[in-house]
């Protein structure tokens, strides 16, 4: 009579040779572990025990010791297709609605302490992560397991298989591994796995591109993908990858040394990367000042992510993605304060002669108050990263000087707010040289001064930063411009309006020269046409700015030109052709004065009343 364990292992042998799909078609054809076959699959993972049992057996010859190995390898092969069955039929792209929605169909696994209900605002805003601490979690077994990482407010943990495949799957991967096929099982489980990473990827709109692909982009078709990468990585590391994680650890916890692990790199290390490696593409591109601001919102994105991302690739054999991020991050922020420094020299040097027509802002100048409107958007963040104030060097005569009061201590931001500030206004006062007419290029000053004064004033944030004190410091150059401008124009035009060299020996009552007043009030005439056809054309586009200089203008014009024609107007209406040399009412130069800073030239001649 035969021995006990030899029967039981030629019963068990049976089974597992009636399911070798090498040898019949029946087995090929059908899967022990589909739904209705419970009882013949637990009758097969029986025989697979008893088969290794007898592989331990001291009673197996070496003859059935061959026999027990050729059947335990057939055993493995089945139980490979079957885990592979189970996987593939269990496994789809995410949808949409599961990465956005909470109420998708499938089973949200929130840790209790966490700050609410998901949302996908979640994802689309940035937000603060509060870390709650390790939970004790039931697994499907009734076990107390403690996740091998810490949860976060933000994961949000998804089911990816139901709970009765996770069963099979992980009874198929304890003989499996018990057997020594660790490897093989682990090979299986990752390319199911990341068969459907790569579908839910493709459908996030992540591409396979190479650090290379990213740098050879254009910025605007860039831009476009920078903003669906935040979207994306905030999905992948808090819904996807930690969703990966678990069931990882509900298949294969316990089951091997560091099992759960080794098979979670296998199935995400190669999406991780290519993940990141879009950003890493970003954080080592060339510099230029428009990167800066996408930049920052990686930098942001990828920071808030980084807590998520040592949280899901907490264990030793993830170290390569955490370094990974970590060092990203490091990368943006240096880009960032790279693209900063860059900035404030490329203002410095930019060297366009073509002075704008009118006098009016500058192109530079907008471009440079509505770069910096937007470094204050993001003061908090550049706040952290720049902590070194920028390099002035006053030492050199070609370089401007940095102005500050004694006592102004500004962030080494405001610092280098400032320092822009200070360029600008540098190569500004360059280009002012460059119009022909010394009154335009005051104009052209004024106008950009104070736009950048009202940039300032404009934001709060900004405003802030910059203080009181250089705000001050500035208006007072815009209003020493229009000062300037009219000096320029109107002390040659009021020149004409002066009592010296009218008078002739004699009666100071009297003596007045007709002839030289003719010539003071033709000169006048011919001095304020055309200042008033010339100027019509210059531009001040700030209402506001336009009319103060023409306020002050008619201040000291009006009141001298009224003086001027009570105390002279007699001598020229007593002789013949007064028309000729009184012209203009002083009604008509208040009209005249309005057709000033228009940016458009004024009728041929100046509107007159009739006297």
């Amino acid at each position: 009579m035969e021995p006990p364990e030899v029967v039981l292992f030629e019963a068990a042998e049976k089974i597992i040779l009636r399911w070798d799909s090498s040898a019949s078609e029946e087995a090929k054809e059908r899967m022990i572990f589909d739904e209705g076959n419970r009882i013949e699959a637990d009758r097969y993972l029986c025989a697979v025990d008893e088969i290794q049992r007898s592989m331990s057996c001291v009673s197996v010859s070496g003859g059935d010791q061959d026999k027990v190995n050729g059947t335990i390898q057939i055993a493995m092969a089945r139980l490979e297709d079957e885990f592979r069955n189970i996987l593939m039929i269990h496994t789809s792209p995410l949808e949409s609605e599961s990465l956005n929605d909470p109420n998708s169909s499938f089973n949200s696994r929130i840790s209790t302490e966490s700050s609410g209900e998901f949302n996908v605002e979640d994802y689309q805003e940035d937000k603060d992560d509060d870390h709650i601490k390790d939970k004790d979690d039931k697994d499907d077994h009734g076990s107390s397991t403690v996740h091998s990482y810490r949860s976060t407010s933000s994961i949000h943990e998804i089911d990816l298989v139901p709970s009765e495949a996770i069963q099979d799957l992980r009874s198929i991967a304890e003989r499996m591994i018990s057997a020594g096929y660790l490897r093989e099982c682990i090979q299986v489980y990752g390319s199911v796995r990341k068969s459907a990473i790569d579908a839910t990827f493709r459908r996030l709109g992540i591409e396979k591109l190479s650090i290379g692909d990213v740098q050879r982009l254009e910025w605007d078709s860039l831009e476009t993908k920078i903003r669906r990468w935040i979207r994306a990585a905030k999905i992948c590391v808090r819904i996807v990858f930690a969703s990966e994680k678990v069931l990882c650890e509900r298949i294969f916890e316990d089951l091997g040394s560091s099992a759960d692990d080794t098979c979670f790199m296998e199935t995400v290390k190669g999406p991780a990367i290519q993940l990141f490696n879009f950003a890493e593409a970003i954080s080592i591109s060339r510099r230029s000042p428009e990167k800066l601001f996408k930049i920052l919102d990686l930098h942001d994105a990828l920071k808030d992510l980084l807590p998520d991302v040592d949280a899901v690739f907490r264990s030793n054999l993830s170290e390569s993605i955490r370094v990974q991020a970590s060092e990203i991050l490091s990368r943006l922020a240096e880009a960032a304060r790279g693209i900063l420094s860059e900035f404030e020299n490329a203002v410095q040097r930019e060297l366009s002669r073509v002075p704008v027509p009118g006098g009016t802002i500058h192109p530079l100048t907008r471009y440079v108050m509505n770069y910096i409107s937007l470094i204050s958007d993001y003061k908090q963040t550049l706040l952290e990263l720049i902590v070194a104030k920028p390099r002035c060097t006053e030492e050199d005569p070609t370089s401007p000087e940095m102005e500050l009061s004694e006592g102004e201590d500004p962030s080494p931001l405001a610092f280098h707010l400032i320092w822009i500030m200070v360029n600008l206004q540098f190569n500004l006062e360059g280009k002012s040289k460059h119009y022909k007419d010394a009154s335009l290029g005051h104009i052209f000053l004024m106008n950009n001064i104070h736009y950048i004064v009202q940039k300032v004033k404009g934001s709060p944030e900004l405003r802030e930063m910059i203080g009181d004190n250089y705000l001050k410091r500035l208006t007072g150059k815009f209003r020493q411009a229009a000062t300037s401008y009219q000096r320029a124009t109107w002390m040659r035009v009021l020149h004409c309006l002066r009592d010296e060299g009218l008078h002739v020996s004699g009666s100071f009552s009297s003596g007045v020269s007709r002839s030289a007043l003719r010539e003071r009030f033709k000169s006048f005439n011919t001095m304020f046409e055309e200042t008033h056809r010339v100027q019509a054309t210059w531009l001040i586009p700030d209402p506001q700015l336009r009319e103060e200089l023409r306020i002050s203008i008619s201040e000291k014009l009006i009141p001298a030109y009224r003086s001027f024609l009570g105390r002279f107007r007699g001598h020229i209406e007593s002789g013949r052709h007064a028309e000729m040399y009184i012209k203009y009412s002083v009604e008509d130069l208040e009209i005249a004065v309005l057709d000033f800073f228009e940016g458009v030239p004024a009728s041929m001649h100046i509107r007159r009343r009739s006297q």
